[in-house]
């Protein structure tokens, strides 16, 4: 577990980061994410669990958007920094992830044990 929570505070620090459009949550469905991140996120009930994916929206969306923002899955950081994942309002970093670091992300979430956030 040691090493999955350095592969992720590496890949982390090589996603870059964007301004999102206020109030937009777009892209915060419900998502799978590794065993290690999910354990740094707020335990939820199975009623705001059930009630979240109702909506299709991820657990720890609220009404100002991501909860866990600091905290948000790989997968999350992704999105809106790789042409095969675009932001829906067309926002991006001034530099993209750059495909190594991509496919490091998609290899890790492939190699480890995955549940639904």
């Amino acid at each position: 577990m040691y090493q999955n929570r350095d592969i992720i505070a590496r890949l982390r620090e090589d996603i870059p980061s964007f301004e999102c459009v206020e109030g937009c949550h777009d892209c915060c469905g419900p998502v799978t994410t590794s065993s290690e991140e999910m354990s740094r996120l707020p335990r939820k009930t199975n009623a705001e669990y059930e009630a979240a994916l109702s909506e299709f929206n991820c657990v720890h969306l609220g009404p100002k958007g991501c909860t866990v923002y600091g905290e948000r899955p790989l997968i999350c950081r992704l999105f809106g920094t790789t042409p095969r994942m675009p932001c829906p309002n067309g926002r991006r970093p001034e530099t993209m992830v750059d495909e190594q670091t991509e496919r490091q992300v998609h290899h890790y979430i492939a190699s480890t044990r995955q549940v639904l956030v």
